[in-house]
This record gives C-alpha cells, structure tokens and sequence, in this order.
C-alpha cells in the first residue's frame, strides 16, 4: 500500500473508528440519509432488484465473489460495474449495436464508478464496424492546455512535482475528451440517440448507485482528497463521513450536466454553463484551462496498430498510448518460444513473460511519446525480426537488466475498461480515465462531475519525449484492443492499470491462444507484472514453490496479497454462435449477455 493510500485509512479509522469503514453496515434500514447518500434507491427504481441479482455482499457488509461471466447470443457487454454492462445490454436488447451500448455502458460507468473514470476525463477506444469489416482507432485523450509550458512544475531533488501540483487542483487537469469522444463514435457509427443511451445514465444519476466494500475502499482512499475538495465531499461523503456499505449516492447535479448533453450535444459540454463551470472550477483551485482550451478539443481518428501472434490478427492503440505498440512487441518476443508446452504460471512460464516485458519497458522509456509531436518508431518497435533479435538476449534460466535497442532500425494507482461485442460482429473496447482516484480532487461545482489529474502522466523534465506542451497529450499505456481469426471477430478486451496494462493484456490474449482457455478463466488466472524495475510483482494463486524457483533465477519479487493490478473486462467469440463475456474477479465488474 503506498503511503498516500495509508495516511488516507489511518485518518477513516480515528474519523470513523465505530462506523462501516470495515464494511459493515450498522445503520437502520430506515434511518434517513443526508445529502446525496441515502439507505435506499428511489421508490419505482429498479436497483434494489439490481443489487439481488449480482449479490457482491451479504447482509453484514462483507464481500462476497459471485460469478462473472455471461454467454450471449445477441451480445455481451462487460464492464466494471454490474448496473453499467445491464445498461448496456439492455440496449442491444432494444435493437442498438455494439457502438450505441458501449456509449451507454461509458456514460453510466461515469456515474457509478467515479473514482475511474466520467465527464471531465478522456481515453481510447478501438472499433470494428461490421458491415464494412473496418477497424478505427478513436483518441479522446486529455490535452494540456494552451498555457501550459515545458517547466510548469518543479521537483525536488528526488524527482517528485513540489506540493503534488501535477497530482491535485486546479494545475493537473488536462482538456477533458471524452464527452467528445463518445458522442463522436454514436453519432458516426451508432444507430440510436443521445435521448436513447443517456438516459439510463441520468436514471442512475437521479436513483442512486449502491455502495460496495470496493466502492467504499475506494472513497477511503480518497477520504483526505474529499475533504481537501468540499464539492467532491457533497457528493461522496455522508455529513462529511464515508458512507456505508449497502448506501446509496445520487448525484442530480450529474444528471442536470447529462441533461445538457442530451440537449445541445458536446456544445453543451465545451461551451456555455458547462465550460463556465469547468473553467472556474479549474481556477479556484489554480489551474489555467481557459473557455479556449475546451472550444478547440478535438477528437482525432487514427490507424490502429495491427499485428499478428500465431495467426491471429492483434488489433490495439497506437501513440499517443504506447500500449498497443508494446503489446505487439511482448507478443511478438514471446511468438520465438514455445509458450504453450509450458506450464500456466510455472517459474518457467512467468520468467519468460517477466524478461519480454522488461526488454519493452526499456524500448517505451526511450522512444514514447505523441506522435503529433515526437518521431515515433512504431513499425520498428512492432517488428517481427526485431523483436526476435531481442528474443535472441533472454537466457531462459536467468534474470536480466535490459537497456533500450534500436528499433529504427526495422522502421519501414484509477482507470476503468469495458468491452462490448454484438451478434453482427460490432465490437468495441474503450479504456477511460480521470487518472487517480477521482482525479485532481477537483469536482466542477453544481455540475457533478471529477476532472482529471492526466497532467501527472507527462515528465515534469523539459526536453524528453513524454515532456509538457501546450496542446500535446500525456503518454498513456492504454491498450483497448481487438482479435480476430481468419478476418473474424475473435476476442475484444482491455484493462486499467497504468503502466501494467499492456502487460496485463498481453497475458490474457496468451493465456486464450496459448493455453486454449475461456474468456472468464483467462482473466481469472493470477497475474505478474515486470518492468524497468526489475521486480517481479504477482497476484494471490501463484505457487510458492514456483516463486522460489524465481528468486534462484535472480529475480526480485513482490507477492500483492488480496489485491490486483489492472481489471480485464473482455468477450470472446465461440464457434456455435455465441459469445462468451469475462470479468475480472477483483473488482465490481459482471459481465452481462442478451
């Protein structure tokens, strides 16, 4: 746990040491609540029936782990909140495509997963559109603002921005895209209206979302944030408290901005009552996005990176995310050695993956950035002979330090992730984002809404490819990502977990093609993540036996017990016809089927 993460529970537990920061749930059922939490949904609201279906507590407040995963023969949609994906579905259901429920799904998760992902943020998505069997790549990634210069934070002399201004208020906020973005992909390639696939969203807003062991963690976590932000303790705190498990959270000033968007489109969102309000907000707590900064936001379509591993074609996100390059890179380094003769998550096993992603880490520290502003060697770093001259440095039977190679050579901590695929082939994978637990802490006051903290993700270091510009987007390894077999639909998935993501990606595409896995046993297989660090950090579920034989390779390692790096939401195509949605265990996530 990191030591923000520690402060913020030892302030809940002497704040709230006899209350339900332990999950538990210890008010009456008919005590009335204040402000935006109450003990129960509105009168004719269907989230009491919600909460019945997918029980993620019992009555006490502890957790519990239902089941996951879903088969569909119309669609699937998984995301990391149950109410989100049976919105979702429930619009297939009503005749919309993958595109118009993914929209759906990306609004409610806004309301109901806030600490992820909402209005004031952004990210990536992939598409398949089916009747034209084309792929895009859609970035709706936060900007800098205009005002915004190389050297606008200082460091100290450990490296870390003075007063935490990239992290918190006012200066860390980035141009938010992504009511931009989604509205973008509904009205070119969805088949519904705003009216349509907002409206459950605002339904959610108005009604209230229950509060899990995982949602209140996640308000813990931020409990010093919220305090420090008063508009963003309204909301989220119950009389300046965290509020039960079992409660719920309205937000109608949320539902109010929804409205708006309905209404007037993202003109209601980037110019108007809107915009006035983000941008006071932003220079309340010190920020400097002007009414200029939010007109010019524009979303941008780009070539999706394409590979192959082992005949499958790999479908991911090009810069400014390096997540689909390194991916391609990792799958391309493991294509040079026999994975599926090995044991899932042996020492063999998770050496291998550990060595191919450091040598990518080392090649993203070195040559990422936005391509609009940096020369990327992107068809260098997905090359095939070049990842096989670097498969070439692993010794199978030891650790390894890497240093960037040359890949011009061949050049001819909070987000959240939903996947959706349809019966006609549509699929659609968005990766979104505030960055941090309920982003900069700022929340746009009356209007409900978090804005992000996506200017931490840029090097306060002028001078280096990930550096601050105006107008520039921060490096990101989101990695939305699309598999087909044969020119069909095969698989959709992706993941949060910043700097993780691609590798988390690329172990579960391996674990399907690899080990012949299900959609839900891919994902829930334990994880490992490598990086430049040299640390070997796994989930609870690998063998210590196996851990040990790691250690006598070299490797330093970390066990995260009871915890997880990255939430995998993913669908997977079945040859009879139907299609098999996963949904990672560690999180509220289900997926849902028609």
């Amino acid at each position: 746990m990191s030591k923000k993460k520690l402060l913020s529970f030892f302030l809940v537990i002497l704040l709230v040491i006899s209350s339900t920061v332990g999950c538990t749930k210890n008010k009456p059922v008919d005590e009335p609540g204040t402000g935006n939490v109450t003990n129960q949904p509105e009168e004719n609201s269907d989230l009491g029936k919600v909460e019945e279906e997918f029980k993620l507590f019992d009555e006490n407040g502890s957790p519990l782990n239902p089941p996951r995963d879903a088969i569909g023969k119309n669609g699937i949609v998984s995301s990391e909140r149950y109410e989100a994906s049976k919105i979702g579905a429930e619009i297939i259901e009503k005749g919309g495509n993958a595109v118009d429920a993914a929209v759906a799904t990306a609004f409610a998760l806004g309301v109901c997963e806030p600490n992820a992902s909402g209005l004031g943020g952004g990210g990536f998505m992939t598409l398949r559109i089916a009747e034209t069997g084309e792929t895009v790549f859609i970035d709706f990634r936060e900007v800098a603002p205009e005002l915004a210069t190389p050297d606008m934070y200082k460091v100290d002399e450990e490296g870390n921005v003075i007063d935490n201004l990239s992290w918190q208020g006012g200066l860390a906020v980035g141009v938010p895209g992504e009511v931009a973005g989604l509205l973008h992909i509904l009205e070119k390639y969805g088949t519904m209206s705003r009216e349509e696939v907002i409206r459950p969203a605002i339904e959610l807003a108005t009604n209230g979302y229950v509060v899990t062991p995982i949602a209140l963690g996640n308000i813990n976590d931020a409990y010093e944030t919220m305090m420090k932000f008063p508009e963003l303790g309204e909301i989220y705190l119950n009389d300046g408290l965290p509020p039960s498990v079992g409660d719920y959270i309205k937000n109608p000033d949320l539902a109010k901005t929804l409205q708006i968007i309905i209404d007037k489109g993202a003109d209601g969102f980037y110019k108007g009552e809107v915009a006035d309000a983000i941008v006071e907000s932003c220079k309340k707590y010190g920020g400097i996005i002007s009414h200029s900064d939010l007109e010019n936001y524009k979303v941008i379509e780009r070539e999706p990176v394409t590979g192959s591993y082992r005949g499958y074609e790999i479908i991911s996100s090009p810069p400014p995310s390096s997540g689909g390059t390194h991916l391609l890179q990792i799958l391309n380094i493991l294509e040079n050695f026999d994975v599926g003769s090995m044991e899932p998550y042996s020492a063999e096993h998770m050496h291998l993956l550990s060595e191919a992603f450091k040598i990518a880490y080392a090649d993203r520290a070195k040559y990422m950035g936005d391509p609009d502003y940096i020369e990327v060697p992107l068809n260098g770093l997905s090359n095939k002979d070049y990842a096989e001259k670097l498969a070439e440095k692993i010794d199978i039977n030891k650790s390894q330090t890497y240093e960037a190679d040359d890949p011009w050579k061949y050049e001819g901590d909070s987000t959240t992730h939903l996947s959706v695929a349809d019966k006609d082939g549509n699929m659609v994978a968005i990766t979104k984002t505030l960055n941090y637990y309920f982003g900069s802490g700022v929340c746009v006051g009356g209007y409900g809404f978090i804005l992000n903290n996506q200017m931490d993700d840029f090097s306060p270091y002028p001078d280096e490819p990930n550096s601050v510009a105006p107008g520039k987007k921060p490096l990101s390894s989101m990695s939305p990502t699309m598999v087909l077999k044969d020119g069909k639909p095969f698989m959709v998935l992706g993941a949060p977990g910043g700097s993780s993501i691609f590798a988390i990606v690329a172990q579960t595409i391996s674990n399907v093609i690899d080990f012949d896995m299900d959609m839900q046993e891919a994902i829930s297989m334990p994880r490992i993540w490598d990086n430049l660090d040299n640390v070997i950090t796994y989930q609870d579920g690998i063998s210590e036996e196996e851990v040990n034989k790691l250690v006598e390779m070299g490797h330093e390692v970390y066990h995260m017990a009871n915890d997880t790096f990255g939430y995998i939401q993913g669908a997977l195509y079945k040859e009879d016809g139907t299609i098999h949605g996963g949904a990672d265990p560690y999180c509220d996530s289900k997926a849902v089927g028609f």
